[in-house]
């Protein structure tokens, strides 16, 4: 519940103000006889050293904090452009250009040590454009990051991570849900990149040791030497969370990953055809000889960028890079990116990071310049390299470093005076003491909680109870009725190392009362070896898993659909008890044990008959005590939290399942004796520019003669919700199997083929495209007991598929969750009540 705690200043406390900096400007670039704004624009403070790039609708911003009174103005196709600022702050500064006619094309114009060329000329072919000359040699010259070079390595990394609130009002900073709280407005700042009066409300900062090699094997570790946060409660998951936006790339890449979408690297080898690009000057940095490269997007609707590279002249390697996205981004939540990179070029083969540095602006409600929204930063410098040093295998295993024991959350202030490579701004360095007091203020407290409310589904009545989930207090189905939910759990802090839960439910047309408990304990926060043990007994809707959760907890969204295409009427009564011990060896890799007992019946005999013939005689109960042993591998899954329960982070991880099952026959009265091996594969995978896929496989194989509990059904989906892993087009237990593989694949266009089209970008939605597929078998032995009124049938002579298409990405302004499906059946539409085209609508908050 608490990870929402530090989101709630990030929606909260917003102010509006101005900085103290020497000379700020901001304003646009027009056409003096069209009035059309002026893109691409280089706008220069040159006695300050300062310069930016106009956006597509000739906006622009600058700041520094030296003063200059002069500001100047170099576009293609324009007269140079040179005037006196009437004052250090200058807001709405209106500049316009004149076509070029007294300038030669061939005449440079000096501004300090940058020589700008005054006319770009027009290539019909890339290969006429001196930078194409530049980026081939680039690209036949490709760096490698050093540290994949060398044998071993060593370096210390400072990380300073940040959450800034913009574009706040003084009707705000004066509304009434601000009382008792009107200080914190006091550490107004202004962005030196765009020009937003902001907040800064969250700062966290930590000094890394990385230890890695190349030989023989790759291996890396990465200690937590130090670490100063701004207080919240539970800032491991903002810190995770800010991390988690930004993606580790290779700038020599063609795409860079940011949200979990490919976005074209300006130094991509296909870049020509989606930039334009400009040789402007040379320019030296660290006394090494570059050329200036400006790039803009030939359609701005795309993943892209804007900004400039610098190209060393004799090795043409990449020293600087700066990129800030199109003002049309189709990225919701995000209004803005800049991302800039700094490199030490070693020779000519090789580099090593420097600086890196990222800016996030971010909006809750629309992208207007002026709504409300937040900075999120991330600052990184490298230094201290060492090449020299070699370490034994068990050395790179992280498991050895406790941060918490070595006193990495204890420095004084005298060891960040000196350890920090950058000094914190006054009121960066205000935000410690800011956050301290506002935990004090009452109304905080109490707002605090609402959110956390709304956020987690959890209801803290006591120190360490929760109610809830509330999220799940109401339902229905045809066997139950309107159903009513209540639980509580057990909440310390979001790290426990145990929890105890429960919940009760009651039907109000069955007149009965369902029930669920568990309790879980975690010995080692190194290998998570876990023991937990858990019953209940209630009402589900089986068949909508291939692969079934062992979780005691959860409940399948089938059996209390709301809106339904079916009756909803096929449901079984259970009664289970679950015992397990998990341990992770390795990480992201667990073997789990798992010990279950169940029966299961008919929730509803007059509406779903689940009976089967044993020892000669008609039953309609089925004992079941099994065995399961699960190996889960997660490689590059990415966890905040040490605790019993942790908060993964969405990243491109696959997920990788192996589980054997054991029935015994005789066992706590068990009937049946059987094996069961079943697998798992899900794997999502970025596409070039065209988007996002994602694969589920699933395969399994019954061994033994089982009733329709212990069958693997392909599931359906009778409900106009969408659930992954499920078939849209089938309806429950329509198609059951002994041996059964599937698969399903989505891809995400993210608006690749709608974002081309006129008129209809402009809504900025998605097109998603997908098919699934299932094969399966059923053996005559376990149709030959079977008395249910399901009747057998596996798609064994001819693959069963759907198809069709989706629109995600709808909604209003940033909100923008909807997403509609439209299924069609591929085959077996001769069976009874075989549903042909269906829609499906479901919800997704992601970028």
């Amino acid at each position: 519940m608490n990870k929402f705690r530090p989101f709630l200043t990030l929606i909260l406390l917003l102010s509006f103000a101005i900085a103290a900096a020497q000379v700020k400007v901001s304003g646009h670039v027009i056409d003096s006889k069209t009035k059309k704004p002026v893109a691409n624009a280089d706008v220069v403070l040159p006695n300050a050293g300062v310069f930016t790039t106009t956006n597509t609708d000739g906006s622009f911003y600058l700041e520094s904090s030296e003063n200059d009174a002069v500001i100047q103005v170099t576009a293609n196709g324009y007269e140079f452009f040179e005037t006196d600022l009437p004052s250090n702050v200058n807001y709405k500064f209106q500049i316009a250009l004149n076509s070029e006619s007294g300038v030669s094309a061939d005449t440079p114009v000096q501004l300090e040590n940058v020589n700008l060329s005054g006319k770009q000329k027009k290539y019909k072919k890339k290969k006429e454009n001196p930078a194409y000359a530049i980026l081939q040699k680039v690209w036949e010259n490709k760096r490698k990051n050093g540290l994949k070079s060398v044998p071993q390595y060593e370096y210390q990394e400072y990380e300073k991570l940040q959450f800034d609130l913009n574009n706040v009002d003084s009707t705000l900073t004066k509304n009434k849900m601000f009382k008792d709280m009107e200080f914190i407005f006091e550490k107004i700042d202004t962005s030196d990149v765009t020009g937003k009066t902001f907040l800064p409300l969250f700062i966290n900062e930590s000094i890394y040791k990385v230890y890695g090699r190349n030989k023989p094997d790759r291996r890396e570790r990465k200690d937590l030497i130090a670490n100063k946060n701004s207080g919240f409660e539970d800032n491991e998951i903002v810190i995770q969370t800010l991390k988690n936006l930004y993606k580790d790339y290779d700038i020599y890449d063609n795409r860079l990953n940011f949200f979990n979408i490919n976005f074209v690297s300006p130094i991509a080898r296909d870049g020509f055809a989606i930039y334009d690009y400009e040789l402007t000057d040379t320019i030296s940095i660290d006394g090494i000889d570059c050329y200036r490269i400006k790039y803009f997007p030939k359609r701005a609707s795309e993943h892209t960028f804007k900004g400039d590279f610098y190209v060393t002249s004799t090795g043409y390697a990449i020293k600087e890079i700066a990129m800030q996205s199109t003002k049309s981004i189709n990225v919701n939540f995000v209004r803005d990116i800049f991302v800039s990179h700094q490199f030490e070029i070693v020779n000519d083969s090789v580099f090593y990071p420097k600086k890196d540095y990222v800016i996030l602006d971010m909006s809750l409600l629309n992208k207007k310049d002026d709504s409300k929204g937040m900075f999120a930063r991330r600052t990184v410098n490298y230094q201290d390299f060492d090449f020299n040093i070699p370490h034994p295998d068990e050395f790179y295993n992280s498991r050895n470093y406790d941060p918490y024991l070595s006193g990495a959350f204890e420095k004084n202030d005298s060891y960040w005076d000196t350890a920090r490579p950058e000094i914190l701004s006054k009121n960066e360095a205000g935000i410690y003491e800011m956050l301290d007091s506002l935990q004090q203020v009452p109304r905080y407290q109490r707002i605090v909680k609402g959110v956390e409310i709304l956020g987690s589904g959890y209801w803290n009545v006591a120190k360490a109870i929760d109610i809830g989930d509330l999220y799940s207090s109401f339902g229905y189905n045809k066997v139950e009725g309107f159903r009513l939910r209540a639980g509580a759990r057990t909440f310390f802090t979001s790290n426990d190392m145990w929890r105890l839960s429960f919940y009760t439910a009651y039907g109000f047309r069955d007149h009965q009362f369902k029930y669920g408990a568990e309790a879980r304990f975690m010995f080692s926060k190194y290998n998570r070896f876990q023991f937990g043990i858990g019953t209940k007994r209630d009402i589900e809707q089986l068949g909508v898993q291939l692969t079934s959760s062992d979780g005691i907890m959860t409940r399948s969204f089938a059996s209390s659909s709301i809106i339904s295409q079916g009756e909803n009427d096929k449901l079984s009564h259970i009664n289970k008890t679950n015992v397990y011990l998990s341990i992770d060896p390795l990480k992201n890799f667990t073997i789990r044990l798992d010990g279950n007992y169940q029966t299961t019946r008919s929730a509803d005999p007059l509406l779903f008959n689940m009976n089967y013939l044993w020892n000669g005689y008609e039953d309609d109960n089925t004992i079941d005590t099994n065995v399961s042993l699960s190996l889960i591998a997660r490689p590059g899954a990415k966890f905040s939290r040490y605790g019993i329960d942790r908060y993964e982070h969405s990243t491109n991880a696959p997920s990788i399942m192996l589980r054997y099952t054991k029935g015994f026959t005789g066992l706590f009265n068990s009937q049946f004796n059987y094996d069961k091996i079943q697998f798992l594969y899900t794997q999502p995978i970025l596409v070039g520019s065209y988007g996002r896929s994602v694969i589920v496989f699933e395969a399994g194989k019954t061994f033994g003669t089982v009733p329709l509990p212990m069958l693997s059904v392909i599931p359906g989906n009778e409900s106009y919700g969408q659930t992954p892993g499920t078939f849209a087009q089938l309806n429950y237990y329509e198609f059951v199997t002994d041996a059964y593989s599937s698969l399903i694949l989505d891809h995400h266009f993210n608006g690749w083929i709608l974002g081309k089209i006129p008129l209809i970008k402009k809504l900025k939605l998605r097109e998603v495209g997908f098919i699934r597929a299932a094969w399966g078998d059923i053996s005559d032995k376990n149709i030959e007991i079977n008395r249910s009124d399901v009747e057998y049938f596996a798609p064994k002579d001819k693959i069963y598929y759907e198809y069709g298409f989706g629109i995600e990405n709808i909604g209003i302004g940033n909100f923008r969750p909807i997403r509609v499906d439209f299924n069609w059946r591929g085959n077996y539409l001769d069976l009874p009540d075989a549903r042909r085209f269906g829609v499906t609508v479901g919800l997704d908050f992601s970028f």
